[in-house]
């Protein structure tokens, strides 16, 4: 068993942004720590979280995800928080100086691929860097998935 399967097994999805990878070609991806309250925890266990529509962002020397949706802990009473409030990532300093350089290249951009428990049961978000894709390119994807899968077909009817 490789190594990176070893990994997957053990962890639990929140959340998965899937459209990343069609809108945008990924060049590298960071694990990151968020800081997260209480409510919020409990709240992504129940898998209705969203980063589809979120970003990250470098501001004073720290990242920050934006926008991404946390629902609200129905068994909160007193202290709920923000559905879509900026949240902290938390990243070593040349990791977060690495990043500065890369978002500084022209059309560069921090998305968030996954949100997820990872074996010690901690919430971690894998970012992606990329550079987003024109019309023209997301067609090619298209084609090239979609000859893939053509062969795959192929392949089971004559095999």
């Amino acid at each position: 068993m490789n190594k990176k399967s070893a990994i997957e097994k053990n962890i639990k999805l929140i959340a998965e942004n899937r459209k990343a990878r069609y809108n945008y070609f990924i060049e590298e991806e960071l694990e990151c720590g968020i800081a997260l309250e209480g409510s919020e925890v409990k709240s992504m266990r129940s898998g209705k979280t969203s980063v589809i529509e979120s970003y990250a962002s470098i501001e004073e020397n720290q990242l920050w995800l934006i926008n991404c949706y946390i629902p609200n802990y129905k068994y909160a009473k007193t202290f709920t928080h923000d559905e879509r409030r900026r949240r902290k990532l938390l990243v070593k300093k040349r990791e977060l100086f690495k990043l500065m350089k890369n978002k500084g290249r022209q059309g560069m951009t921090l998305i968030p691929l996954r949100l997820y428990f990872n074996s010690a049961g901690i919430v971690k978000v894998l970012l992606g860097i990329g550079k987003g894709k024109k019309l023209v390119d997301k067609r090619q994807t298209e084609k090239k998935r979609d000859w893939e899968k053509q062969q795959g077909r192929l392949l089971r009817e004559k095999g």
